[in-house]
């Protein structure tokens, strides 16, 4: 009698089928730690990711049984991941000392990290191939982590996000340089989906989107934070013109507003800081973004372009604007294969913003990157980085809007309703004047008592007024703790500044009432 094939899996595979088990074990011991435990729909979601993972790796282990097919694992670190990881990690770590949810965070990223490997690597197996175990997931859930959280009561949408960027990363893929390669960054194609779903529904609210966007300048000197990690990459990666040229495109555009209309096209930047983090570490994926150096100069470019289209489509379309960042990746991922196919039929090739053409591409990298130096040097010193920012200064809104400048009103209304949400009393006074006048926006009288009401509980006595003759039309000048919120400058308050240099800043930014004495208000 013939001997009866054994079912038993090949030594290879029952050996590594521990892997994603471990990993699912320790996804659901992180379910225990107190910052989960303080949400029931967190705890679900990190328990019913970890049985997702279980049930998985059950079936594929109950198929390997039946098949002579092994599965693998090869160590392949590779510089482009764990570089990238540090970086993100060393922005991670300065942000979130200025803005602790970041911190708050952490155990959240890990379960993201624990999902993520397991996931990948359960998929890797199923469709029959060895898996390259590095730091692969790494900047793909740290970069997610930059943009885009949702909350606590959402947060199962977080795993639906990082499995969707992986499924991309394994199913969507073309012919590329005679090799079979993936079309999407994984994060940014999970991110622009979102994006994409989360405005059509108007769901925004379901995440921190806004927070993370509005956020990053709380952290000092952000600007040239974001600068020199950026430096690192370029570096080892050669996406210098990419993020270079990406940058110069949104100054240059913002500037040519700006001498246009008499106001910034941003609302208080040359540049949102978190649009200078995306053309840094979104858009540089050097697998997913053009290789030749003009290539590289148009895709910078177009990322550039696109952003700018974008914040103005966005805000007309009465969506929220962070978004603009996100969105176009994907599309610029698209058009790679157009680039290279310009790159080629170029009849003579551009080698890299007239560096001598005899450089190797080390070198001529070393030299752009002088230039992205000397550029940012210039741009800084100019005051269009860190620092106060003409849109800072509520003053100047209120005189672009008088002259009825571009958007200026609208801007108006912009800045006054952020700082209204800050409990500015002094805002939310303004607000309630504004709709119940109707000098900047329509007329609506129960919208400014509400402003009214709220400006009155943080007990400005002329909100108080208004709301008890709505035609008084009263208003003064900000209190000190008004001030303390208003002239910010996009950072930290200003609850520890001695009065003195609070009304300095003030009469610096525009405040006729800080600049004599006898007119400020005690």
């Amino acid at each position: 009698m013939s001997p009866q094939p054994s079912h038993r899996p090949k030594p290879d595979s029952a050996r590594i089928i521990w892997v994603p088990l471990v990993l699912t074990l320790a996804l659901f011991a992180l379910s225990m730690t107190a910052r989960v435990q303080a949400s029931f729909v967190v705890t679900s979601s990190l328990r019913g990711a970890s049985a997702a993972l279980l049930l998985w790796t059950g079936a594929l282990f109950l198929h390997l049984r039946h098949t002579q097919a092994g599965r693998g694992l090869d160590i392949v670190l590779r510089p482009q991941h764990y570089i990238q990881a540090l970086v993100q990690l060393s922005l991670f770590a300065y942000w979130g000392w200025y803005w602790r949810p970041v911190y708050d965070m952490s155990v959240l990223i890990a379960a993201q990290l624990l999902f993520a490997y397991g996931f990948s690597i359960l998929l890797t197996w199923s469709r029959g191939r060895r898996y390259s175990l590095g730091f692969g997931p790494f900047p793909i859930i740290l970069s997610i982590n930059l943009f885009l959280w949702f909350k606590d009561d959402w947060f199962y949408l977080q795993f639906l996000m990082i499995a969707i960027g992986f499924l991309g990363k394994e199913l969507i893929h073309w012919n590329r340089d005679g090799r079979r390669v993936h079309i999407f960054n994984p994060s940014a194609f999970s991110l622009g989906l979102f994006s994409l779903v989360l405005i059509a529904t108007g769901a925004t609210d379901l995440t921190w989107g806004p927070e993370i966007a509005s956020t990053l300048t709380l952290a000092p000197s952000i600007y040239l934070f974001l600068f020199l990690v950026g430096l690192v990459v370029m570096y080892f990666f050669s996406i210098t013109l990419v993020a270079g040229v990406a940058a110069a495109t949104l100054f240059a555009l913002s500037a040519l507003y700006s001498m246009w209309t008499g106001v910034p096209y941003f609302l208080d930047s040359e540049i949102p800081a978190a649009v200078f983090l995306g053309l840094h570490l979104l858009i540089t994926d050097p697998s997913t973004s053009p290789k030749t150096q003009l290539g590289k100069g148009f895709f910078g470019g177009l990322y550039g372009l696109g952003v700018f289209g974008l914040y103005a489509i966005l805000g007309a379309a009465g969506a929220p604007t962070f978004y603009d960042k996100l969105l176009c990746v994907p599309l610029l991922n698209l058009s790679v294969r157009g680039i290279d196919y310009l790159v080629a039929t170029q009849g003579r090739r551009v080698r890299g913003l007239g560096l001598p053409s005899s450089w190797t591409p080390a070198r001529l990298n070393l030299g752009h990157m002088a230039l992205w130096i000397a550029f940012f040097g210039l741009i800084s010193v100019t005051g269009r980085t860190d620092g106060r920012h003409v849109g800072d200064s509520l003053p100047f809104w209120e005189t672009s809007c008088v002259e009825g400048r571009r958007n200026a009103c609208e801007r108006l209304l912009q800045v006054k309703a952020s700082y209204c949400g800050d409990n500015s009393a002094w805002a939310c006074n303004e607000l309630g004047l504004h709709y119940a006048t109707g000098e900047v926006v329509g007329a609506d009288q129960p919208v400014a008592t509400g402003y009214f009401s709220r400006a009155c509980e943080l007990r400005f006595q002329a909100a108080c007024a208004n709301l008890l003759d709505p035609g008084s039309g009263r208003r003064t000048v900000p209190k000190p703790l008004d001030l303390r919120l208003l002239l910010r400058e996009g950072g930290l308050n200003l609850m520890q500044m001695p009065e003195s240099n609070l009304f300095a800043r003030a009469c610096a930014h525009g405040w006729d009432f800080a600049c004599q004495p006898q007119g400020r208000p005690s």
